[in-house]
């Protein structure tokens, strides 16, 4: 179990330090309806990263991760060089598209139309968010695998996928409970930590991204060579 949560720690940190979802909540409990829309992407956001990594399990505990001896299966280290790959890829990406110095990033036009949006469609855009974006989807495939790979119990992967998900949601979660805590002193605070996200989120992402996507590559030919 302690092994699976290891492996299972920087990929929910990836997901975690998103940076559009973070800035996205902000906007919201920055907005005219910040106390249920704020609530409304929490909860679309959480329940993304909770449907989307135990349905991941649920497949790579069907297919089957490990052979008769205990070692990763072929396919399987396919898949993990493949995912490395795709994270290094998603890495370069981050690294070329960041601001030039005195530069600001660009904001998503949703974003700038943050003020309409209602509870109901900010917890659409939580799922969506969580749910569909390929960056995030490699992250829980990847965390699927590592809890199939553990050979746990029910009980033990429940525990794993939760352990995931907290971590996953906590940058989203954090805002919005520190806003209904103390909305006027957290607004302060929130503006600056939008802002710097604006600015540093690229190499931020690229750093982080870079590690993950060396480690599932490594795992994978490690795999292969074994």
């Amino acid at each position: 179990m302690g092994e699976v949560i290891g492996n299972l720690l920087p990929l929910a940190v990836a997901v975690a330090v998103s940076p559009i979802p973070i800035i996205a909540v902000i906007l919201m409990l920055l907005s005219r309806q910040a106390r249920t829309t704020g609530r409304g992407f929490l909860a679309g956001w959480a329940a993304g990263i909770v449907v989307a990594t135990t349905i991941l399990v649920v497949i790579a505990n069907a297919i089957g991760m490990n052979g008769p001896a205990g070692e990763p299966k072929t396919p399987v280290s396919w898949i993990e060089m493949l995912l490395g790959v795709l994270v290094l890829t998603l890495a370069a990406r981050q690294w070329t598209s960041r601001p030039g110095e005195g530069t600001q990033a660009e904001v998503p036009s949703w974003m700038r139309a943050i003020d309409e949006v209602t509870p109901a469609r900010a917890a659409t855009l939580g799922l969506m968010l969580s749910a569909v974006n390929p960056k995030n989807l490699m992250m829980c495939v990847a965390a699927g695998i590592a809890i199939a790979q553990g050979e746990l119990g029910i009980g033990e992967e429940v525990g794993a996928v939760a352990v995931f998900s907290v971590i996953a949601v906590c940058s989203v979660a954090i805002p919005v409970l520190l806003y209904v805590t103390d909305a006027e002193r957290m607004r302060g605070p929130l503006d600056d930590l939008k802002a710097w996200l604006e600015r540093n989120n690229a190499t931020v992402m690229f750093v982080l991204l870079l590690v993950i996507g060396v480690v599932l590559l490594g795992r994978g030919i490690g795999g292969l060579i074994d």
